[in-house]
C-alpha cells in the first residue's frame, strides 16, 4: 500500500484509522512488535568466503512473555522473555547488527469479529512504513474470502493478496509464529528500500 500522493507516512495511517472509525471499528489499545537483527560473529565462520547468517529476535506486545527468534530462511522459535539475556551470553557466536533495531506501533481496532492493527513503522527516529495487521481465524485459508472482503472496505484497491507465509500451508492451523513470519519480511522489505517510505499490509 503505498503511502498516499502528497502525505507523509503519519497522515496516510490517520488516513486509515479514520476509515476504520467510520466503518464503526472502535479503539482497543495499542501495539508495538519490534525486530533486531543478530549476524554470526566473524570467529564462527570457518572458511574464507562463506557467508554468515542472519537472525532475527522480535517481540510483540500481543504475546508479552516471548520472544520470538527467526533465522533467515529457517524455522521460528518462540522462547520466553529472558531469550534477550541468552543473546547477551552468546555474543562470541551472534553479534548484535549496528542500527538494525526496527519496530512498528500503532492502534488496535476492533469491528464485530475482526481485529485490525494500523501502525508506523519506524527505523531510529524516522517513520519509514505504514503496519496493517488483521487477525486470521485459526485456519486461515477457510476465512480468507471474507478477510479479502473487509480489507477492501477499508483499504480500496491496496488490498493485498494472501501472504506469502500460506503458500504450502493451505490447511494448517495458523500461530503466533506466522505473524512474526510475516512482519520479519515486512521489516526486511522497508530495510531494503529504506531512501523512500513504503507501506506493507499483513
Amino acid at each position: 500500500m503505498p503511502v498516499a500522493e502528497g502525505k507523509s507516512v503519519q497522515q496516510t495511517v490517520e488516513l486509515l484509522t479514520r476509515k476504520l472509525e467510520m466503518l464503526g471499528a472502535e479503539k482497543q489499545g495499542t501495539f508495538c512488535v519490534d525486530c533486531e537483527t543478530y549476524h554470526t560473529a566473524a570467529s564462527t565462520l570457518g572458511s574464507q568466503g562463506q557467508t554468515g547468517k542472519l537472525m532475527y529476535v522480535m517481540h510483540n506486545s500481543e504475546y508479552p512473555l516471548s520472544c520470538f527468534a527467526l533465522f533467515e530462511n529457517g524455522p521460528c522459535l518462540i522462547a520466553d522473555t529472558n531469550f534477550d539475556v541468552l543473546m547477551v551470553k552468546l555474543k562470541g557466536f551472534f553479534q548484535s547488527a549496528k542500527a538494525s533495531k526496527i519496530e512498528t506501533r500503532g492502534t488496535r481496532y476492533q469491528y464485530c469479529d475482526f481485529l485490525v492493527k494500523v501502525g508506523t513503522v519506524t527505523m531510529g527516529p524516522s517513520a519509514r512504513g505504514i503496519s496493517v495487521e488483521y487477525g486470521p481465524c485459526v485456519v486461515a485459508s477457510d476465512c480468507w474470502s471474507l478477510l479479502l472482503e473487509f480489507l477492501q472496505s477499508f483499504l480500496g484497491s491496496h488490498t493485498p493478496g494472501a501472504p506469502a507465509v500460506f503458500g504450502n500451508r493451505h490447511d494448517a492451523v495458523y500461530g503466533p509464529a506466522d505473524t512474526m513470519v510475516q512482519y520479519m519480511e515486512l521489516f526486511n522489505k522497508i530495510r531494503k528500500q529504506q531512501q523512500v517510505p513504503v507501506a506493507g499490509i499483513r
